[in-house]
């Protein structure tokens, strides 16, 4: 199991990797492109601050989250 020790990933969490992969491969560029299309938000932003919860395992266990 990989522990995320650096201070660069200090205040991260689990929402914030998503976004980053997301953002490196184009799926979010596609889900933009898609929602402004149908002219809905893709409620991107707020799953990304539900993913980063200190209280959830994964930020946890991965990203020593104290907050």
């Amino acid at each position: 199991m990989a522990i995320i020790h650096t201070e660069k990933w200090k205040n991260r969490g689990f929402g914030d990797t998503i976004n980053t992969i997301t953002t490196a491969s184009g799926i979010k560029k596609v889900v933009k492109v898609v929602s402004e299309a149908i002219g809905e938000d893709c409620g991107c932003e707020e799953r990304r601050k539900a993913l980063n919860n200190p209280d959830l395992l994964v930020n946890k266990i991965f990203y020593k989250n104290k907050n």
